[in-house]
Protein backbone atom coordinates (compact mmCIF):
# COMPACT_ATOMS: atom_id res chain seq x y z
CA UNK A 1 0.00 0.00 0.00
CA UNK A 2 0.98 3.78 -0.82
CA UNK A 3 2.02 5.10 2.69
CA UNK A 4 2.57 8.75 3.38
CA UNK A 5 5.57 7.51 6.22
CA UNK A 6 7.90 4.61 6.09
CA UNK A 7 7.70 2.75 9.05
CA UNK A 8 10.92 1.40 10.76
CA UNK A 9 11.96 -0.21 13.66
CA UNK A 10 14.32 1.76 15.54
CA UNK A 11 14.63 -0.15 18.85
CA UNK A 12 14.86 -3.77 19.94
CA UNK A 13 15.05 -5.25 23.41
CA UNK A 14 14.37 -8.28 25.03
CA UNK A 15 14.22 -9.88 28.98
CA UNK A 16 14.13 -13.55 30.31
CA UNK A 17 13.66 -15.02 33.69
CA UNK A 18 16.81 -16.01 35.65
CA UNK A 19 15.21 -19.80 36.77
CA UNK A 20 16.17 -22.16 34.16
CA UNK A 21 13.98 -25.09 33.99
CA UNK A 22 15.92 -28.22 32.27
CA UNK A 23 14.60 -31.24 30.61
CA UNK A 24 16.38 -32.92 33.40
CA UNK A 25 14.46 -30.84 35.78
CA UNK A 26 10.93 -32.12 34.19
CA UNK A 27 12.19 -35.59 34.29
CA UNK A 28 12.16 -35.55 37.98
CA UNK A 29 8.22 -34.00 37.76
CA UNK A 30 6.68 -36.80 35.15
CA UNK A 31 7.47 -39.73 33.06
CA UNK A 32 9.80 -38.22 30.25
CA UNK A 33 13.58 -37.63 29.48
CA UNK A 34 16.02 -35.16 28.23
CA UNK A 35 16.66 -37.24 25.14
CA UNK A 36 12.99 -37.79 24.30
CA UNK A 37 12.02 -34.36 25.02
CA UNK A 38 14.85 -33.11 22.76
CA UNK A 39 13.97 -35.20 20.17
CA UNK A 40 10.51 -34.28 19.53
CA UNK A 41 10.67 -30.52 20.17
CA UNK A 42 14.51 -28.88 20.15
CA UNK A 43 14.04 -27.78 23.14
CA UNK A 44 16.82 -28.62 25.99
CA UNK A 45 15.49 -25.77 28.55
CA UNK A 46 13.37 -22.68 29.21
CA UNK A 47 13.35 -19.80 31.62
CA UNK A 48 10.64 -19.56 34.06
CA UNK A 49 9.16 -16.57 36.46
CA UNK A 50 9.63 -16.69 40.11
CA UNK A 51 6.35 -16.41 42.17
CA UNK A 52 4.51 -13.38 41.85
CA UNK A 53 5.92 -11.80 38.74
CA UNK A 54 3.66 -10.86 36.15
CA UNK A 55 3.92 -10.02 32.33
CA UNK A 56 3.53 -6.81 32.75
CA UNK A 57 7.11 -7.42 34.99
CA UNK A 58 8.71 -9.13 32.19
CA UNK A 59 7.55 -6.38 29.58
CA UNK A 60 8.44 -3.08 31.01
CA UNK A 61 12.26 -4.78 31.33
CA UNK A 62 12.26 -5.38 27.78
CA UNK A 63 10.80 -2.13 26.80
CA UNK A 64 12.95 -0.15 29.22
CA UNK A 65 15.87 -1.97 26.52
CA UNK A 66 13.94 -1.26 23.80
CA UNK A 67 13.57 2.46 24.64
CA UNK A 68 16.73 2.83 25.09
CA UNK A 69 18.12 1.10 22.23
CA UNK A 70 16.11 3.63 20.24
CA UNK A 71 17.25 6.42 22.34
CA UNK A 72 13.56 7.42 23.08
CA UNK A 73 12.35 8.56 26.30
CA UNK A 74 9.17 6.51 27.69
CA UNK A 75 7.28 10.43 27.20
CA UNK A 76 7.81 10.43 23.92
CA UNK A 77 5.63 7.25 23.00
CA UNK A 78 2.26 7.63 21.47
CA UNK A 79 1.03 4.30 22.16
CA UNK A 80 1.72 0.79 23.62
CA UNK A 81 0.33 -2.24 22.26
CA UNK A 82 0.96 -5.12 23.92
CA UNK A 83 0.81 -8.68 22.68
CA UNK A 84 -0.31 -11.72 24.92
CA UNK A 85 -2.09 -14.55 26.24
CA UNK A 86 -1.04 -14.10 29.75
CA UNK A 87 -2.44 -10.93 31.13
CA UNK A 88 -1.55 -9.94 34.73
CA UNK A 89 -5.95 -9.97 34.74
CA UNK A 90 -8.69 -9.80 32.15
CA UNK A 91 -8.69 -6.28 32.65
CA UNK A 92 -7.61 -3.50 32.78
CA UNK A 93 -5.47 -4.40 29.96
CA UNK A 94 -1.69 -5.53 30.44
CA UNK A 95 -0.32 -2.92 28.39
CA UNK A 96 -1.79 -0.21 30.90
CA UNK A 97 0.31 -1.42 33.54
CA UNK A 98 3.31 -1.35 31.32
CA UNK A 99 2.43 2.28 30.58
CA UNK A 100 2.60 3.33 34.48
CA UNK A 101 5.37 1.73 34.77
CA UNK A 102 7.37 2.95 32.51
CA UNK A 103 6.09 6.75 33.15
CA UNK A 104 4.89 6.65 29.93
CA UNK A 105 1.99 9.48 30.32
CA UNK A 106 1.41 10.46 27.17
CA UNK A 107 1.07 7.40 25.39
CA UNK A 108 -2.02 5.40 24.53
CA UNK A 109 -2.37 1.80 25.63
CA UNK A 110 -4.32 -1.78 24.59
CA UNK A 111 -3.67 -5.44 24.55
CA UNK A 112 -3.68 -7.36 21.24
CA UNK A 113 -4.56 -11.28 21.52
CA UNK A 114 -3.72 -13.44 18.74
CA UNK A 115 -1.77 -16.44 20.51
CA UNK A 116 1.59 -16.88 19.14
CA UNK A 117 1.09 -14.75 16.25
CA UNK A 118 -0.12 -11.65 17.90
CA UNK A 119 3.16 -10.03 17.85
CA UNK A 120 3.26 -10.11 14.39
CA UNK A 121 -0.16 -8.71 14.29
CA UNK A 122 0.21 -5.71 16.87
CA UNK A 123 3.19 -5.08 14.72
CA UNK A 124 1.19 -4.57 11.86
CA UNK A 125 -1.31 -2.27 13.46
CA UNK A 126 1.82 -0.48 14.83
CA UNK A 127 2.63 -0.26 11.20
CA UNK A 128 -0.39 1.18 10.08
CA UNK A 129 -0.90 3.97 12.82
CA UNK A 130 3.01 5.08 12.03
CA UNK A 131 2.66 5.14 7.79
CA UNK A 132 -1.09 6.81 8.46
CA UNK A 133 1.38 9.53 10.05
CA UNK A 134 -1.39 9.32 12.79
CA UNK A 135 1.07 8.65 15.77
CA UNK A 136 4.89 9.14 15.45
CA UNK A 137 6.52 6.54 18.27
CA UNK A 138 4.72 3.57 18.99
CA UNK A 139 6.26 0.63 21.20
CA UNK A 140 5.16 -3.30 20.63
CA UNK A 141 5.94 -5.55 23.31
CA UNK A 142 5.13 -9.80 23.11
CA UNK A 143 5.01 -10.96 26.96
CA UNK A 144 4.30 -13.82 28.01
CA UNK A 145 3.92 -15.99 31.66
CA UNK A 146 3.53 -19.14 29.97
CA UNK A 147 4.30 -20.84 32.99
CA UNK A 148 0.94 -19.92 34.45
CA UNK A 149 -1.22 -21.45 32.46
CA UNK A 150 0.68 -24.92 31.78
CA UNK A 151 -0.54 -27.98 33.26
CA UNK A 152 2.43 -29.73 34.47
CA UNK A 153 0.72 -32.84 34.84
CA UNK A 154 0.56 -33.24 31.11
CA UNK A 155 3.72 -34.49 29.47
CA UNK A 156 2.37 -33.53 25.92
CA UNK A 157 2.43 -29.72 26.70
CA UNK A 158 4.27 -28.82 29.88
CA UNK A 159 7.59 -29.76 28.29
CA UNK A 160 7.03 -26.84 25.58
CA UNK A 161 6.32 -23.35 27.52
CA UNK A 162 8.83 -21.07 28.55
CA UNK A 163 8.67 -17.09 30.03
CA UNK A 164 9.98 -14.50 28.11
CA UNK A 165 9.62 -11.05 26.73
CA UNK A 166 10.28 -8.94 23.66
CA UNK A 167 9.83 -5.42 22.83
CA UNK A 168 10.01 -3.11 19.48
CA UNK A 169 9.73 1.02 18.81
CA UNK A 170 8.29 1.60 15.76
CA UNK A 171 8.47 5.25 14.13
CA UNK A 172 8.46 7.03 11.47
CA UNK A 173 11.55 7.53 9.06
CA UNK A 174 13.81 5.75 6.31
CA UNK A 175 15.80 3.95 8.89
CA UNK A 176 17.05 0.76 9.60
CA UNK A 177 14.86 -2.75 9.66
CA UNK A 178 12.47 -1.02 7.63
CA UNK A 179 9.04 -2.84 8.02
CA UNK A 180 7.97 -3.72 4.38
CA UNK A 181 4.89 -5.44 4.16
CA UNK A 182 2.83 -7.67 6.38
CA UNK A 183 0.27 -10.43 6.09
CA UNK A 184 -2.60 -11.52 8.77
CA UNK A 185 -4.62 -14.70 8.30
CA UNK A 186 -6.56 -16.61 10.68
CA UNK A 187 -9.28 -20.06 10.61
CA UNK A 188 -11.84 -19.72 13.76
CA UNK A 189 -13.05 -22.96 12.39
CA UNK A 190 -10.21 -24.76 14.18
CA UNK A 191 -10.15 -22.83 17.29
CA UNK A 192 -10.44 -26.08 19.38
CA UNK A 193 -7.08 -27.33 18.52
CA UNK A 194 -5.04 -24.78 21.04
CA UNK A 195 -7.37 -22.92 23.59
CA UNK A 196 -7.36 -22.15 27.43
CA UNK A 197 -11.27 -23.12 27.59
CA UNK A 198 -12.14 -21.80 31.26
CA UNK A 199 -11.76 -18.28 32.84
CA UNK A 200 -13.95 -15.99 29.85
CA UNK A 201 -17.56 -15.64 29.72
CA UNK A 202 -17.93 -19.08 27.96
CA UNK A 203 -16.57 -20.88 31.01
CA UNK A 204 -16.47 -18.43 33.83
CA UNK A 205 -14.00 -19.85 36.85
CA UNK A 206 -16.22 -22.79 39.28
CA UNK A 207 -15.05 -25.82 41.31
CA UNK A 208 -15.81 -27.76 38.21
CA UNK A 209 -13.37 -25.71 35.44
CA UNK A 210 -10.73 -25.87 38.16
CA UNK A 211 -11.09 -29.39 39.00
CA UNK A 212 -11.10 -30.53 35.42
CA UNK A 213 -7.68 -28.41 34.75
CA UNK A 214 -9.67 -26.50 32.37
CA UNK A 215 -7.67 -23.45 33.33
CA UNK A 216 -4.21 -24.76 31.34
CA UNK A 217 -3.29 -25.26 28.07
CA UNK A 218 -4.94 -27.71 25.50
CA UNK A 219 -3.59 -28.60 22.69
CA UNK A 220 -4.22 -31.16 20.09
CA UNK A 221 -0.13 -31.87 18.94
CA UNK A 222 -0.73 -33.60 16.07
CA UNK A 223 -3.67 -31.33 14.26
CA UNK A 224 -1.27 -28.31 15.00
CA UNK A 225 1.71 -29.43 13.83
CA UNK A 226 -0.06 -29.90 10.47
CA UNK A 227 -1.23 -27.04 10.02
CA UNK A 228 1.44 -25.05 11.27
CA UNK A 229 3.89 -26.33 8.81
CA UNK A 230 1.32 -25.79 6.00
CA UNK A 231 0.38 -22.26 6.88
CA UNK A 232 4.01 -21.21 7.72
CA UNK A 233 4.99 -22.08 3.85
CA UNK A 234 1.84 -20.10 2.77
CA UNK A 235 2.44 -17.06 4.94
CA UNK A 236 6.14 -17.32 3.49
CA UNK A 237 5.58 -17.97 -0.13
CA UNK A 238 2.88 -15.64 -0.25
CA UNK A 239 4.80 -13.03 1.03
CA UNK A 240 7.78 -13.42 -1.45
CA UNK A 241 5.23 -13.41 -4.49
CA UNK A 242 3.64 -10.29 -3.18
CA UNK A 243 6.44 -8.67 -3.63
CA UNK A 244 7.93 -9.83 -6.20
CA UNK A 245 10.50 -12.03 -4.66
CA UNK A 246 11.52 -15.94 -4.62
CA UNK A 247 11.72 -17.16 -1.18
CA UNK A 248 15.32 -17.76 -1.64
CA UNK A 249 15.31 -13.87 -1.86
CA UNK A 250 15.52 -14.34 2.28
CA UNK A 251 18.24 -13.76 4.09
CA UNK A 252 17.32 -14.87 6.99
CA UNK A 253 13.64 -16.46 8.27
CA UNK A 254 12.78 -15.90 11.64
CA UNK A 255 9.74 -18.25 12.90
CA UNK A 256 7.81 -18.54 15.90
CA UNK A 257 9.88 -20.89 18.33
CA UNK A 258 6.94 -23.91 18.61
CA UNK A 259 9.00 -26.35 17.77
CA UNK A 260 11.84 -27.53 16.08
CA UNK A 261 10.54 -30.32 13.74
CA UNK A 262 7.48 -27.90 12.49
CA UNK A 263 10.52 -25.53 11.26
CA UNK A 264 12.70 -28.00 9.64
CA UNK A 265 9.38 -29.61 7.82
CA UNK A 266 9.04 -25.63 6.33
CA UNK A 267 11.97 -24.98 5.55
CA UNK A 268 12.18 -28.24 3.70
CA UNK A 269 9.27 -27.54 1.88
CA UNK A 270 10.43 -24.53 1.16
CA UNK A 271 13.37 -26.13 -0.43
CA UNK A 272 15.96 -23.83 1.86
CA UNK A 273 18.57 -24.60 4.00
CA UNK A 274 17.50 -25.11 7.79
CA UNK A 275 20.44 -22.74 8.19
CA UNK A 276 18.39 -20.01 7.09
CA UNK A 277 15.76 -20.27 9.88
CA UNK A 278 17.00 -18.59 13.37
CA UNK A 279 16.58 -20.83 16.13
CA UNK A 280 16.95 -20.60 20.17
CA UNK A 281 14.03 -22.80 21.06
CA UNK A 282 16.69 -25.23 22.45
CA UNK A 283 17.40 -22.34 25.03
CA UNK A 284 13.88 -20.67 25.36
CA UNK A 285 11.21 -23.50 24.50
CA UNK A 286 7.90 -21.53 23.51
CA UNK A 287 7.64 -18.26 24.55
CA UNK A 288 4.78 -17.73 22.42
CA UNK A 289 4.20 -13.86 21.34
CA UNK A 290 7.79 -13.18 22.90
CA UNK A 291 9.62 -15.81 20.82
CA UNK A 292 10.07 -13.50 17.41
CA UNK A 293 11.13 -10.72 19.43
CA UNK A 294 13.52 -12.25 21.50
CA UNK A 295 15.14 -13.91 18.62
CA UNK A 296 14.88 -10.56 16.70
CA UNK A 297 16.87 -8.91 19.97
CA UNK A 298 19.47 -11.43 19.78
CA UNK A 299 19.99 -10.86 16.06
CA UNK A 300 20.48 -7.66 16.68
CA UNK A 301 22.73 -7.95 19.24
CA UNK A 302 25.11 -10.31 17.84
CA UNK A 303 25.25 -9.30 14.68
CA UNK A 304 23.51 -11.86 12.55
CA UNK A 305 22.38 -10.08 10.21
CA UNK A 306 23.81 -7.17 7.95
CA UNK A 307 22.50 -4.05 7.17
CA UNK A 308 20.23 -4.16 3.74
CA UNK A 309 19.31 -8.05 4.49
CA UNK A 310 15.81 -9.21 4.07
CA UNK A 311 14.33 -11.06 6.78
CA UNK A 312 10.89 -12.56 7.46
CA UNK A 313 8.64 -13.17 10.64
CA UNK A 314 6.17 -15.54 10.02
CA UNK A 315 4.25 -16.63 13.08
CA UNK A 316 1.52 -19.61 13.72
CA UNK A 317 -1.07 -20.23 16.70
CA UNK A 318 -4.10 -20.35 18.60
CA UNK A 319 -7.12 -19.16 16.71
CA UNK A 320 -5.99 -20.45 13.98
CA UNK A 321 -3.89 -17.38 13.38
CA UNK A 322 -0.93 -16.85 11.58
CA UNK A 323 1.46 -13.80 10.57
CA UNK A 324 4.05 -12.90 8.62
CA UNK A 325 6.09 -9.57 7.96
CA UNK A 326 9.21 -8.84 5.84
CA UNK A 327 11.89 -6.52 7.50
CA UNK A 328 14.65 -4.60 5.48
CA UNK A 329 17.39 -5.10 8.14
Amino acid sequence: MDNEYKASITGVGSFLPEKVLTNDDLSKMLDTTDEWITKRTGIKERRIVENGVAASDLAVEASLRALDDANVLPTEVDLIIASTITPDCLFPSTSCYIQEKLGARNAGAFDLLAACAGFVYALSVARSFVASGAMKTVLVVGTECMSKITDYTDRSTCILFGDGAGAVVVQQGNGRREIITTYLGSDGSQAELLMLPAGGSRLPASHETVDSRSHYIKLRGKEVFKQAIINMVDVITRAATENNMRVEDFDMIIPHQSNIRIIEAAMEKLKLPKEKAYINIDRYGNTSSASIPIAMDEIEKGGVLKPGSTAILVAFGGGLTWSSSIIKW
